[in-house]
């Protein structure tokens, strides 16, 4: 039987955003926030409602704090009626313009400004910049450990075991509080109360603001930030909206003629050119590599090799391949060394010889390490970039936010310099020829604060991040139809995703979700099948080449999204343009 905990004291960090269909740029390409709609970040309700739920259950309590600007009291209220009995407003003028680093250092502040807490609960990340780097950087700043992608709790004693989502890969895991645990998507259910005249009757009294002076000296917001935000552009890609009735002979052969003229039924063009060749005297970067995704360890490496870098690898592999790929020496990490031990390591050997850049893959893995670590180093940390360049001495990451809506240039300003970078956006090159690179091995001491019983992937995400061809499932399909659909993809060479409500009935796994609060894939070509179009889905394939649309809704909102679509039943339409596309399918 479970050991009651005793009364827990719990505080649920919440952000508040604003709707994505409101979202507008200012004339200074700053996000317009006057006049929009804002809500509480769909992650955060979570954290909410497992805050309270353990509050009840122990008998103990769960406080909501946000850092924003005066409107942000209203994520506070809509908090308290759901459960907590109070919230903290982190709020002053001096947080304006902060990162994720200055964002945790104040929530860090006031946590321990008003502490103890046995549990501090918080989203995996929020919506509008997908970075997941703040939950990591509170732990650090808190010296606690993290179990990030919660899906399932259960609390005994002082002991937290957990089920974790990482990307495509589960994780079972235990730790003591007191902890810093990371809300997945389906946790619990969301908190919601989402009526201004309910927030209004909230005691004002339960609300304590909290001022820059009250935390420290700081530096606060963007005088703390390691990382500034160059041009931001907005990215509403221009999508035909060519509809045809019926699934016809001419219907078809007009799809197949769209798909040629862009292009979309092209070879893949990724690996065109050769690995840059071994320099001397470039700037020296560190590529984490995690065991098990070598497709992005090879990606990062060749762009570090492509902009002259001397590249160093830390994590595993052959030193052959590695070196084919661009990189210049290995760092060989043990396999029991987990993410917050590695990071100290890492921190430690740096201090004294630090490089110009870290790069990461943006998985759960990448990201914690990365937060950590920059945490660690008070380093400027852009996450989920799309793309890297350089300007000058200075690193360029392409950050996509609000699903891929807008795109920033982020520089840092900090001596190291680093990225998380979304799994299958760069390119690989063709291997160079070299030698095998030198390894090394990394001394790092396992505290073995997070204690993992089993992993298990139920999918392999890596192979959607890269597919060229993707077909995405709606609830148009019946889940009995998924193999036939399977084959359709086989014949194509494409891989399958699905909508959320797809997932959420188990027709698929959690891996192979797209949009909002799933991935976010640019193929070649995407062929969706049986989805309505909603924005939640679609906007994870804003930056797919061509679209494709098949649906029997005349009226649904696909085919906004849509280069070319068909109105017709997906059993007729699909096997006809496969057909089409790949004769030799049968």
């Amino acid at each position: 039987m479970p050991t009651p905990p005793g009364p827990l004291r719990v505080a649920a960090l919440v952000k508040q955003i604003p709707k994505f269909e409101d979202m507008r740029l200012g004339e200074d390409g700053r996000l317009v926030r006057d006049g929009v709609e804002l809500h509480l970040n769909d992650y955060c309700r979570r954290a909410v409602r497992a805050g309270c739920d353990l509050a009840t259950a122990t008998g103990g309590s769960c406080t909501a704090i946000t850092l924003g600007p005066p409107e942000a009291h209203t994520a506070l209220r809509e908090a308290i009626l759901c459960g907590c009995v109070g919230g903290l407003h982190v709020c002053d003028p001096a947080f304006a313009g902060s990162d994720t680093l200055a964002t945790a250092r104040a929530l860090a502040a006031a946590l321990e400004a008003n502490g103890p807490w046995d549990v501090v609960l918080c989203g995996r990340n929020s919506v509008d910049a997908d970075t997941g780097q703040v939950p990591a950087q509170v732990a650090e700043l808190l010296g606690l450990p993290l179990l990030a992608g919660v899906r399932e709790l259960d609390v005994d004693g002082r002991t937290v075991r957990a089920l974790l989502e990482h990307d495509d890969e589960w994780v079972r895991a235990e730790v003591e509080l007191p902890a810093v645990l990371s809300c997945a998507e389906r946790l619990c259910d969301p908190c919601k109360v989402k009526d201004p005249e309910a927030w209004a009757t909230v005691d004002g009294d339960l609300l304590t603001s909290v001022s820059a002076a009250e935390l420290g000296p700081g530096p606060w917001g963007q005088d703390g930030s390691p990382t500034s935000v160059g041009e931001v552009r907005l990215l509403d890609v221009a999508r035909a909206g060519e509809r045809l009735e019926g699934a016809g002979p001419e219907a078809i052969e007009r799809v197949a003629e769209v798909l040629e003229r862009r292009g979309a039924l092209d070879e893949p063009t990724s690996l065109t050119s050769t690995v840059a060749p071994p320099t001397t005297g470039g700037p020296a970067v560190l590529v984490l590599a995690e065991r098990g995704r070598d497709p992005v360890t090879a990606e990062l490496v060749g762009a570090a090799a492509g902009i002259g870098a001397t590249t160093t690898v830390v994590g595993d592999g052959d030193p052959g391949t590695l070196a084919g790929q661009g990189a210049d020496a290995l760092l060989k990490v043990e396999p029991h060394v987990d993410e917050e031990d590695l990071a100290a390591a890492l921190a430690g050997l740096v201090a004294d010889d630090p490089p110009w850049a870290v790069l990461a893959p943006g998985t759960a893995w990448g990201r914690q390490v990365a937060a950590r670590l920059a945490t660690r180093l008070g380093a400027g940390l852009t996450g989920d970039a799309v793309g890297l360049d350089t300007r000058g001495d200075r690193l360029v990451a392409l950050k996509p936010a609000f699903g891929g809506r807008l795109v920033a240039e982020i520089t840092c300003s900090s001596p190291v310099q680093m990225a998380t970078v979304r799994p299958g956006v760069l390119p690989r090159p063709l291997p160079r020829a070299a030698d095998p690179v030198p390894v090394v091995d990394l001394r790092a001491t396992a505290t073995g604060r997070v204690r993992v019983f089993e992993r298990w992937r139920d999918d392999d995400a890596d192979l959607l991040a890269n597919a060229e061809v993707v077909i995405g499932v709606g609830q148009g399909v019946e889940p009995g139809d998924l193999p036939l659909l399977q084959r359709y993809a086989d014949a194509l060479g494409a891989e399958l995703c699905a909508t959320r409500k797809v997932t959420d009935a188990g027709w698929m796994p959690r891996a192979r979700q797209v949009g909002i609060t799933g991935h976010s894939i640019a193929p070649r070509l995407y062929v969706a099948v049986g989805t309505s179009g909603r924005f939640n889905h679609t906007v994870g394939v804003r930056q797919a080449g061509t679209i494709v649309g098949i649906n029997q809704d005349p009226d649904c909102e696909l085919w906004e999204w849509c280069d070319v679509g068909l109105v017709a039943d997906w059993r007729a339409a699909l096997p006809a343009l496969v057909e089409r596309l790949a004769p030799s399918s049968g």
